[in-house]
């Protein structure tokens, strides 16, 4: 059973998604998802284990050797993103019954988890594939669950989300559909391992640049880099605060691996660096995002659009880091992956809560919430602690190894604007910690009372966890650095 984990970790929540029809009960519905998410965080922690202990897991499917057959190909980056993913989808689920309540009707709750699997399934598939095509097809399963799940809003506005996210998403993947298309023209195989074998020997033809290009404007659009962002805030805004909570954790962060993916594993770091300029052009639309999408979300009524604008701003910095080209700066932008998916994960999971007891998320109803919902609260401020890079948390830790890339490059003026780009973290979320706990509670809302227990326990655990894994760095950091190592073809 062992031996089969790489396709197991795909297979068991894509067939898991349509027999959640044959269950009649919400409940029921809700648990037999919670345990399917909950076998696969089991089978990425074993596949993670098996990595750190005898390297890269190569898994052909039905026996046939590449490039007849499609492989999955399972390295440290890949463990890395796969237990990120379904860590995420496990925790976030616990608190999914709860949520979903108030805001999807209970005949839409079974198409909610079917959804929900299959979204995980297509994230899942598109790290663990190492066939070019499939990642397509795989973002295709994860993109059209995602664009359902967000029209399950109760705002009509989710619906009007949902439309600009399909439009932006189906152009972006398109674009990445035309990219790996040309490449397979130029080299008749689409296994990645003989991509990046077969590239280099025609990377000079405009065949290849124009791939390169489309693949990566493609990536941009998945990853919701400025200025190609316009569809993620209202998508995180109006979906339901469930499904908020598992993207802004996951689904950019896939995008942000198949960047990494393709830049350094097939194209190769001399073509995306080197050929083109793409170093400088990263590190300004990096910086642009951190300072334009973190002054956005200072003036945001509405706390699930500031927190996703603060997302977009988070992306910067994953850009800065990749745009180093160094060790140490990939090192930071795949510690920040970890990091910001359970900053993230936790501020949203809180944010939920606020709308199950007070059915909204805007911030003129957070007077005085610091007293009637106090752990609630002390999560969103610690959370925001993180997002800020206070020492202690996780947010810190990825900060650090970024400025330190930055510094080792001599890139003075760019640790600089990253300093300055934290400081603007603070203004934001000084925001909701001076209504929430400076602000006398709203007339009539005496009868608010604390979130339930099944969102405080996944909130708190992840609340743990950037405060755990912003002490004890040795697992995310072995992992990171591993990966980093590897990706640059050197031995640490």
């Amino acid at each position: 059973m062992l031996t089969h984990l790489p396709i197991l970790q795909v297979i068991v929540p894509l067939m898991a998604a349509p027999l959640c029809l044959f269950l009649t009960r919400s409940r029921l519905v809700w648990l037999f998802a919670l345990i399917v998410s909950g076998v696969a965080f089991l089978i990425s922690s074993l596949l993670l284990q098996q990595v750190m202990d005898s390297g890269t897991i190569i898994y052909m499917l039905g026996g046939w050797d590449a490039p007849w057959g499609i492989e999955y190909r399972i390295d440290y980056l890949n463990a890395l993103l796969l237990l990120i993913i379904s860590a995420i989808s496990t925790i976030v689920l616990i608190a999914a019954h709860t949520s979903i309540q108030q805001e999807i009707p209970e005949d839409r709750h079974t198409l909610f988890y079917i959804l929900y699997l299959l979204s995980l399934a297509g994230m899942l598939g598109i790290v663990a594939t190492a066939d070019a095509f499939n990642v397509f097809v795989f973002l295709e399963i994860s993109s059209l669950s995602a664009y359902a799940l967000i029209a399950l809003g109760k705002d009509r506005r989710a619906l009007w989300a949902a439309y600009q996210y399909l439009i932006m998403g189906t152009i972006g993947a398109t674009f990445i559909l035309i990219g790996i298309g040309l490449m397979y023209q130029m080299t008749g195989t689409l296994n990645m391992y003989d991509l990046s074998q077969r590239l280099p020997e025609v990377d000079n033809s405009r065949t290849v640049f124009v791939a390169f290009a489309f693949f990566i404007v493609g990536v941009c659009l998945k990853l919701a880099l400025f200025p190609l962002h316009l569809w993620l805030p209202n998508a995180y805004a109006y979906a339901p605060s469930i499904v908020t909570a598992f993207f802004a954790a996951t689904a950019t962060k896939v995008a942000v691996y198949l960047l990494i993916r393709f830049t350094f594993s097939i194209f190769g770091l001399s073509f995306s660096f080197t050929a083109l300029p793409l170093q400088m052009l990263f590190v300004v639309l990096g910086l642009l995002g951190i300072f334009v999408a973190s002054f956005a979300a200072i003036y945001q009524a509405n706390v699930k659009h500031l927190f996703a604008y603060s997302s977009i701003a988070q992306i910067g910095y994953m850009i800065v880091g990749f745009s180093v080209s160094s060790v140490t700066g990939l090192t930071a932008t795949l510690l920040h992956l970890f990091n910001h998916a359970l900053m993230k994960s936790a501020l949203f999971l809180a944010l939920a809560a606020v709308v199950y007891r007070i059915g909204s998320a805007q911030l003129s109803q957070f007077h005085g919430l610091g007293r009637q919902m106090p752990y609630t609260m002390a999560a969103i401020v610690i959370g925001g602690l993180s997002l800020i890079g206070v020492p202690l948390t996780v947010g810190f830790v990825s900060k650090w190894y970024l400025v330190l890339a930055t510094l080792e490059n001599g890139w003075w003026p760019v640790t600089v604007l990253i300093l300055l780009g934290s400081l603007l973290a603070i203004v934001y979320v000084w925001r909701i910690v001076e209504v929430a706990y400076f602000k006398a509670p709203l007339a009539g809302s005496e009868s608010i009372k604390e979130a339930p227990m099944s969102f405080l326990i996944p909130i708190w655990t992840l609340v743990i966890a950037n405060i755990y894994f912003g002490i004890d760095t040795r697992l995310s950091i072995q992992v990171a650095q591993a990966a980093a190592h590897s990706l640059f073809g050197v031995t640490p």
